[in-house]
């Protein structure tokens, strides 16, 4: 016994703002009955000593040590602009009054 009719493929689909042709409505309602029969056989599966987890396998971070390395000094980047009005790089005017 079907439990998905066209009709409600139809609703479904109207309730989504989709556009089916009508000549997909038998796809669909075959596709969507599938669905929900391997849905049916997962919930014969018992779960009662299973606890709910987010994922399939534990994800654990890998952290390395932060550390602080000076590579270049203030002055030698500074030194480098183009353009340079004191401790900041001179740019042009980009937004207007």
């Amino acid at each position: 016994m079907t439990r998905i009719t066209s009709t409600d493929v139809r609703k479904v689909a109207e309730l989504a703002r989709l556009n089916l042709p009508e000549d997909q409505i038998s796809t669909y309602t075959v596709e969507l009955e599938e669905i929900l029969s391997y849905v049916e056989q997962l919930q014969e599966i018992d779960t009662n000593n299973i606890l709910p987890t987010s994922r399939a396998v534990e994800v654990t971070n890998v952290m390395r040590e932060d550390y602080v390395k000076v590579t270049c000094s203030r002055e030698d980047i500074l030194d480098q602009a183009p353009h340079r009005e004191g401790d900041f790089f001179r740019v042009p005017k980009i937004l207007s009054e």
